[in-house]
């Protein structure tokens, strides 16, 4: 499935920006991994998808720290809901299993194909100590890597694309030269169109309901660019460019 609404081609850019987390690496499979472990060590039966709900909400609270260090303190929140043992222990088999978490499935071979065409370019709101880890896991594909340790901020917050817009500038591109691929609409997708950028959504949830564990956006935005997977961005790219 693919579909467009953009006036450039795929092979007008240079840059390929990607979210990571969420869009390369699948950190609710490894959220929901992880606390089934602790479930059956308990003895209690935890819905994956409804523990995602209270993550999420917990994400988004004031004080809320970095991702995904901050993972001990949302456990903290989901064993409350749920019933189960909030311990050091378990806070800190949270943080590790999301530090640990895979690529789906189609990742790694995707970013190799489009490593061909493109300066491929992380931005994502993982800390620096995850992001090593996710970017091994998918062949060091990347070009450069931005992480909130480098920018001070998230995603939504315009500051950090601004801090990659000047990266490129001095990399001797400009925005336009960027597609900015990523599967939250929240975070990505539409601060990527209110910052005059082209974007290609990958919806990794087509086949399932809701947001998961990413926030609900207040508007829906059309994306330049709609994929139900990272492999066929990656297809559509080695047809536009002819290969």
């Amino acid at each position: 499935m693919a579909t467009t609404t953009a006036v450039k081609p795929l092979t007008a850019f240079s840059y390929l920006t990607f979210d990571v987390v969420g869009t390369l690496i699948d950190f609710e499979g490894a959220i929901k991994d992880a606390l089934a472990t602790i479930a059956d060590k308990e003895g209690i039966v935890v819905d994956g998808e409804a523990a995602l709900a209270v993550y999420r909400d917990a994400r988004y609270e004031p004080g809320a720290g970095l991702f995904p260090d901050d993972l001990g303190r949302c456990y903290g929140r989901i064993a409350e809901a749920f019933g189960l043992p909030d311990t050091p222990e378990y806070r800190r088999f949270m943080i590790d299993s999301v530090g640990d978490a895979k690529p789906f499935p189609d990742s790694a071979a995707a970013m190799a194909k489009l490593k061909q065409h493109y300066k491929l370019v992380a931005m994502t709101n993982a800390q620096r100590w995850a992001f090593d880890k996710f970017a091994e896991k998918l062949g060091h594909p990347f070009y450069a890597g931005f992480t909130t340790d480098d920018t001070k901020t998230e995603k939504p917050d315009p500051a950090y694309f601004h801090h990659v817009f000047s990266w490129v500038e001095t990399d001797g591109g400009s925005k336009a030269d960027i597609l900015h691929t990523a599967q939250s609409q929240y975070h990505d997708i539409g601060i990527s169109r209110a910052l005059g950028m082209t974007n290609a959504w990958i919806q990794r949830r087509h086949a399932q309901n809701g947001y998961g564990g990413t926030i609900e956006p207040k508007e829906f935005t059309e994306p330049d660019y709609h994929f139900h997977s990272l492999m066929e961005l990656a297809e559509a790219a080695d047809a536009a460019f002819g290969k």
